[in-house]
């Protein structure tokens, strides 16, 4: 029993020296909060969701109804929603931010931390489209149609694989029952993910904004950091239950409070904003297959950065041309998100097209800019 306590003392303090009496750089601002506000973000996401799969039926017949009874019926079940739905807007709006301050600071550089956090991000994506078709409206049948249709660009296993995701020969009972299953189970693997990613981070170390390494310059997580992590979430909650209880369906589709009929196809089938840019690059490559591995290499294309970005200095602060363009990939990715909610018509396509040839060519181009500068500066 003894040895069992000691043991069980001697993690507590492992865990409290790691998290209480981390060494953190002194410099670092508030774009290192977003860590912490996607912690807050996930546990939202699951008690809530836990909260929600309580009264939820997995069953084409009932599922939009017992989303209704939750809404009008369940004492507060209508804010357990809206803050589920809405959270996850939250969540992917921190995650976006998150990359972005690592691309502008150089944290790819620490290659298992960035690893590690592409594939919470692609796992959350995943979780994310399976629990948009669990309300069973027009959207969520008629997006879940189209996304799970991409499998049959897949050479020689497409028609067999998309069969066998669906469950049978349609978008059918299978196909939202086991969609809920792995909605309920992705989010405790990001948990693991999320676990993984920390223990990486506290290996390494967190980046700062100048860059420099320093094993001197360093103040303990507690109570410095601790505290600003606080007031972020604190300031980021707020602004989440502000639009729960003004506009609680702002970022929602209409088509989606109608019961989905396999019969009507909507106008503009589109996905939540939150993965139009990856849409607006599906849509840009003409030929099904181009268009599904363009749409898988968006995001994956992230894990090549640690390997092409060779500079001496980290961040780009330190150059300057680099910094420019930084905020033009910015502007295309807020362009593409725009495009990817447009219909499938002139100007837009074309613009489209335009676009996925510039996202890409940033992560190809970049380097050169910065091997360049390091030549001028050297």
């Amino acid at each position: 029993m003894n040895k069992s306590m000691l043991k069980s003392n001697k993690l507590m303090l492992i865990i409290a020296n790691s998290l209480v009496y981390l060494p953190t750089p002194t410099n670092l601002s508030n774009w290192w909060n977003f860590g912490s506000i996607l912690g807050m973000c996930l546990m939202i996401q699951l008690i809530s969701g836990i909260m929600l799969s309580m009264h939820y039926t997995a069953n084409i017949e009932m599922a939009f109804n017992s989303l209704s009874h939750i809404m009008r019926d369940v004492n507060y079940g209508w804010m357990i929603r809206t803050i589920h739905a809405n959270g996850a807007s939250l969540f992917f709006m921190c995650m976006f931010l998150h990359i972005g301050r690592g691309m502008y600071y150089s944290s790819y550089k620490m290659l298992n931390t960035w690893s590690s956090g592409v594939m919470i991000l692609l796992l959350t994506m995943a979780t994310a489209f399976l629990g948009y078709v669990l309300p069973w409206g027009q959207m969520s049948f008629w997006g879940a149609t189209v996304i799970t249709n991409l499998m049959s660009a897949i050479p020689y296993l497409g028609d067999t694989l998309v069969k066998w995701i669906w469950g049978g020969f349609a978008v059918s009972n299978p196909t939202l029952s086991r969609f809920f299953s792995l909605h309920f189970l992705l989010p405790f693997i990001i948990v693991m993910m999320v676990i993984i990613h920390l223990f990486m981070l506290h290996t390494s170390g967190s980046s700062n904004p100048v860059g420099l390494n320093s094993k001197i310059d360093k103040i303990p997580f507690h109570p410095y950091y601790s505290t600003k992590d606080l007031m972020g979430m604190t300031i980021t909650l707020m602004m989440l239950l502000t639009l729960n209880m003004t506009e609680p369906f702002m970022l929602s589709d209409p088509d989606n409070f109608t019961p989905a009929d396999p019969m009507i196809t909507p106008i503009h089938i589109q996905p939540e904003w939150y993965f139009l840019f990856a849409y607006a690059i599906l849509r840009s490559i003409p030929n099904k297959l181009g268009g599904v591995m363009a749409l898988f290499m968006s995001i994956m294309i992230l894990m090549i950065m640690p390997f092409s970005m060779k500079m001496k200095f980290k961040g780009l602060n330190f150059y300057p041309m680099s910094q420019m363009y930084y905020w033009l990939f910015i502007s295309i990715f807020i362009l593409l998100t725009w495009i990817g909610s447009q219909p499938v018509e002139l100007p837009f396509t074309t613009t489209g097209v335009v676009l996925t040839l510039m996202y890409f060519s940033y992560f190809m181009l970049d380097p050169m800019i910065m091997k360049m500068w390091d030549k001028m500066i050297t």
